[in-house]
C-alpha cells in the first residue's frame, strides 16, 4: 500500500511533535485530521495561545480537532467520521480505549526512550539525570497500560557528557520523526513484527528505570551529593524546569555547570567566588561551578555577566 492511501489522524501538542507531523506530510501521507490541545491563556496578558502543533496544522491547512475531553460524544463521532486507517500519537494525552482502538490498524505512539526503559512522562529528563550514555526512540502500539504496547521499531543514539535535556530533545525529535515514517511505511507494507515488552523484560532480566513527571522537589539540588550526580541533575533539568538552589536567601536556577572533583570534603553548600569569573558550590567530593544561572527577580545570564552586576552578601 502507498503511504498516500493510508488515512492518518495525528495527535500531538508541543514542538517535539511538529517534526513528526512534518515528516509524515513530506513522506506523502494523507493526514485527515490533527488532534491537539485546546488553546490556553498564557503570559502576562493571559492571551489565548495555540499549541505548536495547531500553529503548524493551520499553516498547512489541515483539519484540526481540539477536544476538551477525549470521551466527549461529539468528538468521538467527529473522529469516527474521519475514517482513519491509523492514528499516530506523539507527545499527547493518555487516550481512552474508545479512541485508541478506533482505527482498523490501531494507534501507534512515538516515545522518547528505548522501551521498556524509561516509561512515563519525562523520559529525556530522567535519562540525562541518571547519567545515561545512550538513549533512543521507540514506536509501539498503544494498549491499556501506559507505554507497554508491542514495540515496532527502535533507534538508539548517544548522549554527550555535557549535553542538556534540551539538546537531546532537539536531536531526538528529528531522529524520532524519521523512525515514525519508517514505521508507517512498514505498517503499510505489512513488514513489521511486534516485540512484546514483557517478554523482553523477562528474557533480559531487566531492572526498569522509570520516567515520572518532574515535580519541584525533583529539582532541588542537594549539595551533599557528589559532583557528578549534581552535574547530571542540572543538565537533566535544563532548560526546563531548571535545577533549584539558594543564593543569599534567594531562589537560584542553574542551567549549566562544570565539575571539579577534588576528593576533598568541604562543607556542602559553601560558596566560593572571585567576584568576577567564577562561582562554585562545595559538594560531597569537590565543587560545582555554575556557568549559566538565573537568580530570583533577574534574567538568565552567564556567570561572568551575573558577577559583574551582583555583589554577594
Amino acid at each position: 500500500m502507498l503511504l498516500s492511501g493510508l488515512r492518518i489522524v495525528f495527535m500531538g501538542t508541543p514542538d517535539f511533535a511538529v517534526a513528526s507531523l512534518d515528516a509524515l506530510l513530506q513522506a506523502g501521507c494523507t493526514i485527515v485530521g490533527v488532534v491537539t490541545a485546546p488553546d490556553k491563556p498564557a503570559g502576562r496578558g493571559m492571551k489565548l495561545t495555540e499549541s505548536a502543533i495547531k500553529k503548524y496544522a493551520v499553516e498547512k491547512g489541515l483539519n484540526i480537532l481540539q477536544p476538551e475531553k477525549l470521551k466527549d460524544s461529539f468528538f468521538i463521532e467527529t473522529l469516527r467520521s474521519l475514517q482513519a486507517d491509523l492514528q499516530v500519537v506523539v507527545a499527547f494525552r493518555m487516550l481512552p480505549e474508545i479512541v485508541w482502538n478506533m482505527p482498523r490498524m490501531g494507534t501507534i505512539n512515538l516515545h522518547g526512550s528505548l522501551l521498556p526503559q524509561y516509561r512515563g512522562a519525562a523520559p529525556i529528563h530522567w535519562a540525562v539525570i541518571n547519567g545515561e550514555k545512550e538513549t533512543g526512540v521507540t514506536t509501539f502500539r498503544l494498549k491499556h497500560e501506559i507505554d507497554t504496547g508491542g514495540i515496532l521499531l527502535q533507534k538508539s543514539f548517544s548522549i554527550g557528557e555535557e549535553e542538556t535535556t534540551g539538546e537531546v530533545h532537539d536531536r531526538m525529535k528529528m531522529i524520532g520523526a524519521e523512525l515514525l515514517v519508517e514505521t508507517v511505511k512498514g505498517l503499510a507494507e505489512g513488514s513489521l513484527k511486534e516485540k512484546d515488552q514483557a517478554a523482553i523484560i523477562q528474557q533480559q532480566s531487566l531492572s526498569l528505570y522509570h520516567a515520572p513527571k518532574i515535580f519541584t522537589e525533583t529539582c532541588q539540588v542537594n549539595w551533599h551529593n557528589n559532583a557528578t550526580e549534581i552535574h547530571n541533575l542540572i543538565r537533566g533539568l535544563s532548560p526546563f524546569p531548571g535545577a533549584l538552589a539558594s543564593l543569599d536567601g534567594k531562589v537560584l536556577k542553574i542551567y549549566r555547570s562544570s565539575r571539579e572533583i577534588t576528593g576533598q570534603h568541604p562543607t556542602p553548600g559553601t560558596v566560593i567566588t572571585d567576584g568576577k569569573t567564577f562561582l562554585k558550590f562545595a559538594c560531597a567530593d569537590g565543587y560545582i561551578s555554575v556557568l549559566d544561572i538565573q537568580l530570583e527577580g533577574k534574567k538568565r545570564m552567564a556567570i561572568e555577566d551575573f558577577l559583574r552586576g551582583y555583589r554577594l552578601q
